[in-house]
């Protein structure tokens, strides 16, 4: 059974950063895609960031690039998101999802697993 475990959220100021960590474990294929995904209070689920394990390919959503990085740890089969420069408007849950086809792009689509999700609350 395919487990996605997310940790590393919680409360931090503006300017502020937080990392994020995603351990994966019950999937064996090598060929994989990681997520993450948040949702605000009131608003729709959006990707905000995906890595391939193929190729290591990465996607920035518009309002995370410059801020967010997405990284892997294959030692671990762990993946995490560092986010810097947090914002009010970056406050929500955080999820990690796991897409089996590899393709990881478009986020609307393809992500079979999830975690539970984390919290994340930017405020001073």
């Amino acid at each position: 059974q395919v487990h996605l475990v997310e940790s590393g959220g919680g409360l931090v100021q503006p300017g502020g950063s937080l990392r994020l960590s995603c351990e994966i474990s019950g999937f064996t294929a090598n060929v994989y895609a990681i997520g993450w995904f948040r949702q605000a209070t009131g608003k729709e689920r959006e990707g905000i960031s995906c890595i391939t394990t193929s190729t290591n390919t990465t996607y920035y959503h518009d309002s995370v690039k410059g801020r967010f990085t997405i990284s892997r740890d294959s030692a671990k089969n762990a993946f995490h998101l560092q986010m810097n420069s947090l914002e009010p408007e970056d406050t929500a849950i955080y999820y990690c999802a796991l897409d089996p086809t590899g393709w990881g792009y478009p986020m609307n689509t393809g992500y079979d697993y999830w975690g539970q999700g984390t919290q994340v609350t930017v405020s001073s």
